[in-house]
C-alpha cells in the first residue's frame, strides 16, 4: 500500500491517505486522459501559476485579450447537429471568455452547509483553492473573471489556460483551475477542470450537449473510472499515483442565452440530494473595456 508524502499539514495528509485506501493505482500511460497538473504544499493561487509556468518552462501571457477556456468550439467534437443550434452568445462566452464580467449567487441545502464550513475552514483559506461561499448569496456578488494562458516562449503556442476567479470585493480565490478538453477511453472529447491541490489535485469531467433551446450542458454524471466524473489525484510519497472516482458526487452546468442575457446555473449533488446551486449572471464588457 502506498503512503502519502511526508512534511506536510496532517489534514492534507490524511485526505490523501483516504484517496490511497479507497482508490487505485493508476498507469500514466493508460491515464493520460485524467492526467493534470498538481499543486504545491505551500498555498494554489497565484503561486501554483507563477510554479507551473516555472515547471514546464513556459511564460505567463495575462495581457492577452479577446481570450476564451476554448480556443474553438469545434474542440468540443460535437455533432453538427448539435453545434448547428448552440447559442452563437454561449459560443463566443467559451471562445472569448475574458470578455465577459461575471456575478454569482449561491444557495445551500442546509443539511449540507456545515460540511462546506468544516471543508473552507480546514483546508480552502490555507490553500486558496475551492473557496465557496457558506453564506448564501442572494443578491449577486462580482467575480473577477480572469483567463491566463501559458504559452510557449519561442513558438508562442498556448500550452495551458488557466481561468482564475476572486471575490472583487475582498481578492479572495474562488477558483484557480487549469481548464482544458481530454478524450475518455471511450472517445467521447469532454471539456477537463483541474483545480490543484496538494501533491494532486481535483479534476472534474464534463461530457458536453447542447439542449434543445440552444444551451450548452456540461454533464459529470458518469459511473466508473474512464467516465466523466469526478476524479482526486495525487502523487504518493513513492511517485506513484493514485486515483479516486467518486460516483456519488455529481456536478452539471447549464450555460443559455435568452434574448442576448446568458446565463449558467450549476448544481453539485451528492448521492442525488442537491447540495449546493451556483447562479452565474455573464455580461459582456462594453467595447472600450473588452
Amino acid at each position: 500500500m502506498g503512503i502519502a508524502r511526508k512534511n506536510q499539514s496532517i489534514q492534507d495528509w490524511i485526505t490523501q491517505q483516504w484517496v490511497i485506501l479507497f482508490g487505485q493505482r493508476i498507469d500514466n500511460h493508460k491515464y493520460k486522459w485524467l492526467l493534470g497538473p498538481f499543486g504545491g504544499t505551500n498555498g494554489i493561487g497565484l503561486k501554483f501559476i507563477e510554479q507551473l509556468a516555472k515547471d514546464e518552462g513556459l511564460v505567463i501571457d495575462s495581457h492577452r485579450k479577446n481570450t476564451g477556456l476554448l480556443d474553438s468550439i469545434l474542440n468540443l467534437g460535437l455533432p453538427e447537429i448539435e453545434l448547428k443550434r448552440l447559442s452563437p452568445d454561449v459560443i463566443d462566452f467559451y471562445e472569448n471568455t475574458s470578455n465577459y464580467d461575471l456575478l454569482l449567487k449561491a444557495k445551500w441545502n442546509p443539511f449540507f452547509k456545515i460540511f462546506g464550513t468544516l471543508i473552507k475552514s480546514v483546508f480552502s483559506k490555507r490553500i486558496e483553492q475551492l473557496n465557496v461561499p457558506i453564506e448564501n448569496l442572494e443578491d449577486a456578488s462580482g467575480l473577477t473573471n480572469e483567463i491566463i494562458k501559458l504559452v510557449d516562449s519561442k513558438t508562442k503556442e498556448i500550452k495551458r489556460t488557466i481561468w482564475l476567479r476572486t471575490f472583487k470585493s475582498s481578492g479572495q480565490v474562488v477558483y484557480s483551475g487549469v481548464y482544458e478538453t481530454c478524450s475518455l477511453p471511450n472517445k467521447q472529447i469532454c471539456i477537463k477542470a483541474i483545480f490543484p491541490l496538494p501533491n494532486g489535485n481535483a479534476t472534474v469531467i464534463l461530457t458536453p450537449i447542447v439542449g434543445q433551446n440552444g444551451e450548452l450542458i456540461l454533464d459529470s454524471s458518469g459511473q466508473r473510472i474512464g467516465d466523466s466524473g469526478f476524479y482526486f489525484l495525487l502523487r504518493d510519497s513513492k511517485g506513484q499515483l493514485w486515483s479516486k472516482f467518486l460516483k456519488s458526487f455529481k456536478d452539471k452546468l447549464v450555460v443559455s442565452s435568452i434574448k442576448n442575457r446568458i446565463t449558467a446555473t450549476q448544481t453539485l449533488t451528492l448521492w442525488n440530494l442537491k447540495v449546493l446551486e451556483f447562479e452565474y449572471e455573464i455580461k459582456k464588457l462594453p467595447p472600450q473595456r473588452i
